[in-house]
């Protein structure tokens, strides 16, 4: 088949890759210059499969109520008058009820678990370098209250068979010395061995290339504009080149990998897409003293960020707006961030030069992302991966890939279609 996949992130590269193994034509379209420039691009670096939880959970409408309207909030929602932000709200309250989230835990643990085989699959395979470590994700807790109500979600993913052990704080300071100067002020947390991390940004650059060498074409600064669909398929896709000028670009089968602005693509044409944007933050630091800057990628449990070296440089990562498709940087948040990383590692970074980013995260409801066939016989979803984009995203690709050349994915998922 010739099959067009409109996106270039993790997921659309991923997806891309594998159709090529496959044997299909791939043609690749992006309205950015590169792979990569969107969520992707400076992500939190975990690959985090002991700990793919939803963020609907019984707990989780208090401490909603809690944080409203509180700028500097680990999750901030600012009402719009939007419909589909109301919508996606209230779905989201209805993923909270205990019945659903066990379900819910399953699905995103198994692709999760996939997708960290396949990406370890492909890192020996084809040799590709992107700061990865393999030391585990440690979290800890500066309240025990919080530590307490952390464990109710760990013990249900141990449920599962996930190994998250928990730690002393003496425990905590020895898997990861640069938390030392914080020893007081730490109550305890829990710590994953066999979890990962890497700069999802270069991991994607070097598959695109790779892709490219197997024949994958490239269009990038190409704007889709719409699907043009008639007879239940969709015919071509209607796009404005780097040149300026509207090109159909036609094909037998669509993926739509766009992240977080792919219901505006498909809404349109009547598929369902229950995606909203969450706009998360990052914030990269040149490390100066390498002894006192971590190399085990941490999460901080009580301000839900996390801090994953990458090279030379340590990448804190997290909060989240739901507040529309702007990625404006909010200077509280950004403020606020800082400080939590100058408090960790006072002498450790380069606090002088730091770099903001901000993503949208494109987010279900559940969770849960939408990978599979839709409504229109030749289209196909692989989005709403949530904060999950850099963990789930190769398996992703490469079970849809399967999907589309008519074998059976090998991880257990509520695939559409």
């Amino acid at each position: 088949m010739n099959i067009i996949v409109l996106g270039s992130g993790i997921i659309g590269i991923s997806t891309a890759w594998w159709l090529r193994e496959a044997g299909h034509d791939v043609t690749v379209i992006d309205r950015e210059c590169g792979p990569a420039q969107g969520a992707t691009r400076a992500n939190g670096g975990q690959v985090s499969v002991s700990y793919s939880e939803p963020w609907a959970s019984p707990q989780a409408p208090l401490k909603l109520a809690r944080w409203l309207f509180k700028e500097d909030a680990p999750l901030l929602f600012r009402p719009r008058l939007d419909t589909r932000q109301w919508r996606w709200g209230a779905m989201f309250l209805r993923e909270c009820l205990p019945a659903r989230l066990s379900a819910n835990v399953g699905a995103m643990l198994r692709l999760s678990e996939y997708s960290r085989q396949t990406l370890q699959f492909m890192r020996r395979e084809l040799g590709i370098e992107y700061n990865h470590l393999e030391r585990g994700i440690l979290n800890f807790y500066r309240d025990q209250n919080e530590l307490d109500s952390s464990q109710k979600m760990a013990d249900i993913m141990r449920d599962f068979g996930v190994d998250r052990r928990v730690v002393t704080t003496e425990e905590i300071i020895s898997i990861e010395p640069a938390l030392a100067p914080m020893r007081d002020r730490i109550v305890g947390g829990d710590y994953t061995s066999e979890d990962e991390s890497g700069d999802a940004y270069l991991f994607t650059c070097a598959l695109a290339e790779r892709a490219r060498d197997a024949g994958v074409q490239f269009m990038y600064s190409t704007r889709v504009c719409r699907l043009l669909a008639a007879d239940g398929r969709i015919q071509g896709a209607e796009v404005v080149g780097a040149d300026g000028l509207y090109h159909t670009v036609g094909g037998d089968a669509f993926v739509a990998a766009l992240g977080a602005h792919t219901p505006q693509l498909v809404t349109p044409l009547g598929v369902a897409c229950e995606v909203y944007p969450t706009k998360g933050y990052s914030a990269s630091f040149r490390v100066l003293e390498a002894e006192a800057a971590p190399t085990v990628s941490l999460t901080d449990g009580a301000h839900k960020v996390v801090y994953t070296r990458l090279g030379d440089q340590l990448r804190m990562a997290g909060t989240a707006e739901l507040a529309g498709y702007s990625r404006a940087l909010n200077t509280i948040r950004c403020e606020n961030m800082l400080r939590q990383a100058q408090e960790l590692f006072p002498t450790a970074l380069d606090f002088d030069n730091v770099q903001f980013w901000s993503g949208l995260r494109p987010s279900t409801p559940s969770n849960v992302p939408l990978i599979g066939k839709t409504s229109i016989q030749n289209l196909y979803l692989n989005t709403g991966h949530g904060t999950l984009g850099w963990t789930m995203g190769a398996g992703s690709g490469r079970a849809l890939a399967d999907l589309m050349s008519g074998q059976q994915p090998k991880p257990e998922f509520p695939f559409l279609g």
